[in-house]
């Protein structure tokens, strides 16, 4: 059996108990060494043999796959954050699946809760945005042009940038191309729940400025849109004393708004 497991976004302590328990049980652990905190390595076993693979190819990876299954042994993939975003795990599962290799997913805590977590912020604030777009920029691996910056930043919605910290300038510049103002609230989080986590507040107009500023070029999360700002919401309805729910009767009484 090998199990793709998320390491979560940083933090050793923000791994899941599934999570670690397979780290401790895995022979072979093949981990992403340019991102996965090593500290997590700690929970393996003794004899457990340790491949990162940022020196390794897909057939590499899969090759050191299937010499512990040749064994009878467990394979523990260890991807940063949630392995569904960014992870390139379908490629990695297609082949375990045609060399009849059992595969197994252990969701993790994403990079992306572990930013707002930094900035003490929830993403969808009642009247001032309900969705998240979680995208990057275009770089050597492209991008669909239906899903461009641009066309996402239209919507107005909370944006999410993964993989784009290099080339904030131009990130910027597309948000504003598809109508986000330059006063619009943004953020950075440089390596969110790491113990050398930077975060900064800012403006989708100051981005570059700031990002240069504090010289983050990567390892970086950026959020733009209103919710940043954490203010202007609106109260909850499901805790509204006016608002009757499955559980409880409510009165008349309307929510008032917070500004």
């Amino acid at each position: 059996m090998v199990h793709i497991v998320g390491a979560g976004p940083g933090a050793p302590d923000l791994i899941t108990v599934r999570g670690k328990e397979l780290i401790s049980q895995a022979d072979t652990i093949i981990y992403a060494g340019s991102l996965v905190n090593p500290a997590l390595l700690e929970y393996r076993k003794e004899g457990c043999r340790v491949l990162n693979s940022a020196y390794m190819t897909l057939d590499q990876v899969v090759e050191a796959v299937r010499e512990t299954e040749a064994e009878g042994k467990m394979t523990v993939r260890l991807h940063t954050g949630d392995p569904c975003i960014y992870g390139a795990i379908r490629e990695q599962m297609d082949e375990f699946d045609r060399l009849g290799i059992s595969c197994q997913v252990c969701p993790g805590v994403s990079s992306f809760c572990g930013a707002a977590a930094a900035l003490n912020m929830e993403y969808t604030l009642p009247e001032i945005s309900q969705s998240v777009v979680i995208t990057r920029m275009a770089r050597r691996t492209p991008v669909p042009e239906r899903e461009s910056i641009a066309s996402f930043a239209a919507h107005g919605a909370t944006m999410v940038l993964f993989l784009s910290s290099g080339m904030v300038a131009e990130l910027a510049a597309e948000l504003m191309r598809g109508g986000y103002g330059a006063d619009t609230p943004a953020a950075i989080v440089y390596r969110a729940t790491w113990d050398d986590e930077k975060k900064v507040v800012c403006t989708v107009g100051t981005l570059a400025e700031r990002a240069a500023g504090e010289q983050i070029r990567k390892t970086a999360l950026i959020i733009v849109g209103n919710a940043v700002s954490q203010s202007g919401y609106a109260l909850s309805k499901l805790y509204d004393s006016g608002f009757t729910t499955e559980y409880r009767q409510g009165s008349d009484t309307e929510g008032k708004e917070r500004k």
